[in-house]
């Protein structure tokens, strides 16, 4: 249900976008023709917020790759405090309402994984999870920085899993230590 919800927000902003004058930029349905390439307040704030969700996530999947599950800890709560804090007046209606259903999962996950310092299974169990979701932010909100999908084979009984990289170098959150560079690129997101 989640994904048919996203596919019809994401075709729908298409369309729009598609729609449009032949000035606008098919990057951003959301502005209306006589926008110009300043950034605005309401952007600006936007970019500010994910910037602060991102660098808890990033600080939480770094933590995973040295297997320090306190670390870990402290980054989920501090995804909990980015998620509260989080500024939905610059997002589209339609923006708004997705966020809305992914920040619901993705909060929980973090809370899950802030609260069970001392059980880095379970914590790495929600991280797989809070990466989908974060995932999904990052296409629906955009990132001003550039981020790697990389993808393990081997987690949860081979099913696989992917986490969002600051860097190209495979450093693995799910298996740590054990198998640091287990894994592949997937997708570059800019």
């Amino acid at each position: 249900m989640k994904t048919l919800i996203y596919s019809l927000t994401f075709s729908l902003l298409f369309l729009a976008a598609c729609t449009g004058s032949g000035n606008k930029t098919q990057k951003d349905g959301a502005k209306d023709s006589t926008s110009t390439h300043n950034t605005s307040p309401a952007s600006s704030e936007k970019g500010k917020s994910t910037a602060t969700l991102l660098n808890a996530y990033l600080k939480l999947k770094n933590a995973f790759t040295t297997d320090n599950d306190k670390e870990a800890a402290v980054a989920g709560n501090e995804m909990v405090n980015a998620f509260a804090s989080f500024d939905k007046k610059s997002l589209t209606t339609g923006q708004s309402k997705v966020y809305t259903e992914i920040q619901d999962d993705a909060k929980e996950h973090a809370e899950h994984i802030g609260a069970n310092a001392g059980n880095i299974t379970h914590q790495r169990e929600h991280f797989d999870m809070l990466s989908k979701d974060m995932y999904d932010l990052i296409k629906l909100l955009g990132t001003s920085q550039p981020l790697y999908v990389d993808h393990c084979p081997m987690y949860n009984n081979n099913k696989g899993a992917i986490w969002l990289s600051e860097i190209k170098d495979i450093k693995n959150p799910y298996l740590g230590k054990a198998m640091p560079t287990c894994g592949t690129v997937k997708e570059e997101l800019k």
